[in-house]
């Protein structure tokens, strides 16, 4: 689950951005709507606790973030939270299975082999373990990321504008995963997006506007 209130941030010498309020039920899938510049991940990156609120709360899986120190914040996201970012940074010094087994050194746990392997074979990327990232496809390179995501059956899972830069079947494939890799989780799933086909895609997922900040005019 996810709950925010009076969430506001402000970037240095940059817009402050408002946000409604959000309250998504455990399981439920959130879309995050708007054009260039509303803040779509910039909310992302408040609910995974990688930026600091100016104002207001967030509570995401029972925790608030608040609440967390640095540290703790990262030791919690790395076990509770999947996040599928626009650019993937899969580690080219390591092969698919070693950008996986990074999960578990994030969250301090000791790797395990096996959770890994079964996360591959759920998403179709199995034979390509021992590849480096480089070697991949696009769309192999997609679901090896969105692999490494849930490999810990995260709470939640937040991923920003999925299907960008994606023609139709590319877009429905790569929604078909996140649907199915959330639904193995029983977990929240949050889109950010402005593609029009995502909420075609999910009919039944609940929609939350964002609007740019207005432009200060001068006087």
């Amino acid at each position: 689950m996810i709950r925010t209130g009076s969430l506001r941030y402000e970037y240095p010498r940059g817009p402050a951005l408002a946000f409604p309020d959000v309250a998504v039920t455990q399981g439920a899938t959130l879309l995050l709507r708007g054009n260039s510049g509303s803040g779509k991940s910039t909310w992302l990156a408040l609910a995974a606790g990688l930026l600091t609120p100016a104002g207001g709360e967030v509570v995401v899986a029972g925790q608030r973030l608040g609440d967390l120190s640095g540290p703790a914040r990262d030791r919690w996201r790395a076990r509770h939270l999947g996040f599928l970012p626009q650019r993937l940074h899969l580690s080219q010094a390591l092969t698919v299975a070693g950008n996986l087994g990074l999960a578990f050194y994030a969250a301090g746990l000791p790797e395990d082999r096996a959770a890994v392997q079964a996360a591959l074979e759920a998403l179709g990327v199995a034979h390509l373990a021992q590849r480096r990232p480089s070697q991949l496809s696009g769309g192999q390179a997609q679901r090896v990321a969105l692999a490494r995501s849930v490999l810990l059956r995260p709470a939640v899972i937040l991923a920003d504008e999925p299907t960008a830069s994606l023609d139709d079947a590319a877009a429905a494939a790569a929604l078909a995963l996140l649907r199915e890799a959330a639904a193995r989780s029983q977990a929240t799933l949050v889109i950010a997006t402005h593609d029009r086909r995502v909420q075609q895609a999910l009919p039944g997922a609940a929609v939350v506007l964002l609007a740019a900040p207005a432009r200060e005019t001068a006087a």
